[in-house]
């Protein structure tokens, strides 16, 4: 988490202490909601744009710009994916962070000369594969 978003994060967690505080001081009051407001415009502003608040930059280096669409895919169907049981939702979230690993081994094999990075880039594909087919293959445990 950035160090800017970290410093707000805190600022708003301690007068979100005082208010529970009973700290009923109409100025206190005003400095939370202003708080609370940039601490949701600053999480917003991450959430569009996850390399909003990297450093200075007002745009992604090349390198991780070759993983943002795959990446922000990865998060919003890990995200959606869901179970009724912890078992199943568990299930149904790893499935998705393993396509994820695919998908990013697979710009990492479309994209790299680095022999030892396609390497690895191969093994992640072999293995999460492997692992994903087994996942879809689970069923609950007989209680």
């Amino acid at each position: 988490m950035d160090r800017r978003l970290i410093a707000v994060t805190a600022v708003s967690l301690g007068l979100a202490v005082a208010a529970c505080e009973g700290g009923g001081d109409p100025v206190q009051q005003a400095m939370r909601d202003a708080a609370t407001a940039n601490q949701n415009a600053a999480f917003a502003q991450k959430a569009a744009d996850p390399h909003a608040m990297h450093g200075d930059e007002a745009t992604p280096a090349t390198g991780d710009a070759a993983f943002a669409e795959v990446e922000a895919r990865m998060h919003q169907q890990m995200g959606q994916a869901s179970g009724d049981t912890i078992d199943e939702a568990y299930i149904a979230k790893m499935i998705e962070h393993h396509r994820g690993a695919v998908a990013m081994a697979e710009v990492a094999l479309a994209r790299s000369q680095d022999p030892e990075i396609r390497r690895m880039a191969q093994a992640v594909v072999d293995a999460q594969t492997s692992e994903i087919a087994e996942m879809q293959t689970w069923k609950p445990a007989a209680r």
